[in-house]
């Protein structure tokens, strides 16, 4: 059976485990290659939706950055992309433009602010959440300032001709207030959990609750497949030596008190 090329390309991009099977032609040298630690260039510029001149800078310094490569003419990847962030975030008690920030940019330089502008309204819409609107941005800029910020989050893609459509990876990735990778997400789904900590953890632990903290310590991110995994079995094991302990002392103090009750009596 013959694929079609954009049926192909979510399968072979979308997710990790098909990635490392042999791409069609135009799939190939397309990828996440990560560079967790590195930052990104704050002083790029790109322009926002309502056409205003914007530096990179300006989206940072306060809360953790949740950035999404996208092409707003993309005709299913990009979609399916979008509607797994939203999926995402709706779950979560952090808000958009509150906690967090979201920002889209277009490595399609052919695209401007008419476009972001339509595609923002349609993602508030689906959003909807009313601090969104000033804190989930979409950005359009020029060849050199979408080469640059594609290059630092480690972002490979190429323009196929003979489809007119860009092949690209799918992910997202999770910034810190400074600017700073510090998880990727993969694929076009992304667990609400594995979002919640990723923020949790790229904001230096300034948002969440204790609740977000033991998970924390119940999970740990797998870089190779842009998840948390479950390390609860580990954190039971000490919990329950740690009891067994406790509980060993009480019995031995115990034992010791009543002894010496009996030779005092």
């Amino acid at each position: 059976m013959r694929l079609h090329w954009p049926v192909a390309l979510v399968l072979a991009l979308a997710v990790p485990a098909l990635a490392a099977e042999p791409r069609p032609a135009a799939l190939r040298d397309v990828s996440y290659d990560q560079r967790l630690g590195a930052s990104v260039p704050l002083d790029l510029r790109f322009q926002d939706e309502t056409g205003a001149t914007v530096r990179l800078g300006d989206y940072f310094g306060e809360k953790p950055v949740v950035l999404m490569p996208a092409y707003y003419s993309c005709p299913m990847l990009c979609t399916l992309v979008f509607n797994g962030l939203v999926s995402a975030l709706r779950p979560l008690s952090f808000d958009v433009g509150k906690e967090f920030t979201v920002l889209t940019f277009s490595f399609d330089p052919h695209d401007g602010p008419s476009q972001a502008a339509v595609k923002k309204g349609a993602l508030l819409e689906e959003y909807h959440r009313p601090t969104a609107a000033a804190g989930w941005h979409f950005l359009t800029g020029d060849a050199a300032s979408i080469a640059a910020l594609t290059q630092a989050i480690g972002f490979r893609y190429r323009y196929d001709d003979e489809h007119q459509q860009f092949a690209h990876a799918s992910g997202i990735v999770v910034l810190t207030p400074e600017g700073r990778i510090a998880r990727y997400l993969f694929g076009v789904e992304y667990a609400p959990k594995d979002l919640r900590l990723a923020l949790v953890e790229a904001s230096a632990h300034r948002i969440g609750t204790l609740v977000d903290e033991l998970l924390l310590f119940c999970f740990h991110y797998d870089a190779a497949t842009g998840r948390y995994g479950r390390v609860a079995i580990d954190a039971l094991r000490v919990v329950g030596v740690a009891t067994l302990l406790a509980l060993g002392t009480f019995i031995g103090l115990a034992l010791r008190r009543d002894a010496r009750r009996a030779v005092g009596g």
